[in-house]
């Protein structure tokens, strides 16, 4: 019983991760399992840990822009904290990650290179699950057993981010967005398939690059994870997620730039002991009508306590 729940303290943070690896381009891509399980109420999470992207950047057609690449990696700290909310297990979590970045292009016909380092843009999430999930003490969590859980998130990015209007690229978006989302978990003995689907709204950016203004559509997304839970409490997923949408206005001037991609991943954690676990992760993209394309590893340390561990 102790190894199971185990398993179930490995509260999915590497999801937010892969969303800030990658700042300026990597809107809902994010890949993120088990972001809808039950936790016991009243525990703490601490996460420290490190990223490595490398990919493409798609922009306009019409734009005298080629061969544009990014090369992100950095360190990641959030913290998650497990709540009772009228009875229903919520959580709350924070995301500062640090980010150090290179980008290369050719700009009509002539070679550009961009390397910038600082924060991006600090991400705030509140979660909670309205059926399957009660809100439950450290004790009473051993002999609970999912079956069908449904929750929903909303998450919020502020512009606190790194931000230079005078360049193209640049670590933070310098504009909010505002995410809500609805989770789907179901177990199916050691198996348990997950369902996401999300929309992402974007507030104007009125000093971009010059002191344009910016505007973007909003960014629908669907994740996908079927994951496989052993006995002695590591788990292993592997993840998908299609997301459209997201076209560019700059100055009332659409964009061509509208995005369709699909990404597969694999994320795997490993339980240490009581109060700590690993885990790894990576994603790819395999289709990419427009937008970004790159490859996103990892890997996370985290600390949990209070509640009664």
């Amino acid at each position: 019983m102790r190894r199971a729940l185990f398993a179930w303290l490995v509260v999915p943070l590497l999801g937010i991760g892969a969303l800030a690896a990658m700042p300026t381009v990597a809107c809902g891509q994010d890949l993120e399992p088990r972001a809808y399980t039950n936790t016991p109420v009243g525990l703490n999470f601490a996460l420290g840990g490190y990223f490595y992207t490398q990919g493409s950047v798609g922009t306009d057609a019409s734009l005298p822009i080629k061969d544009f690449t990014v090369r992100t990696n950095g360190p990641i700290a959030a913290y998650v904290r497990t709540l009772d909310v009228f009875g229903r297990s919520a959580k709350v979590d924070l995301i500062v990650p640090y980010v150090w970045l290179s980008a290369k292009a050719t700009v009509a016909g002539q070679g550009r290179e961009r390397e910038v380092s600082g924060f991006a843009d600090p991400r705030v999430r509140f979660s909670v699950n309205l059926y399957g999930a009660p809100a439950l003490s450290l004790e009473q969590f051993a002999q609970y057993k999912q079956d069908l859980i449904i929750g929903t998130s909303l998450q919020v990015s502020a512009p606190g981010g790194q931000y230079d209007s005078d360049k193209l690229v640049n670590i933070g978006t310098n504009r909010w967005s505002f995410r809500p989302e609805l989770g789907i978990s179901k177990a199916l003995g050691p198996l348990t398939l997950e369902l996401v689907p999300s929309v992402m709204f974007f507030t104007e950016n009125n000093d971009f690059f010059g002191g344009h203004r910016l505007t973007q559509d909003p960014l629908f997304a669907l994740q996908g994870h079927l994951i496989y839970h052993f006995d002695f409490g590591a788990w292993v997923s592997l993840n998908s997620t299609y997301y459209t949408g997201g076209r560019t206005t700059v100055n009332d001037v659409a964009n061509d730039d509208k995005q369709e991609n699909v990404r597969l991943g694999v994320t795997v954690a490993l339980p240490l002991n009581r109060y700590f676990s690993l885990k790894l992760y990576g994603s790819a993209g395999v289709y990419t009508r427009t937008g970004s394309n790159f490859d996103l590893a990892g890997i996370a340390l985290q600390y949990r306590w209070g509640g009664g561990l």
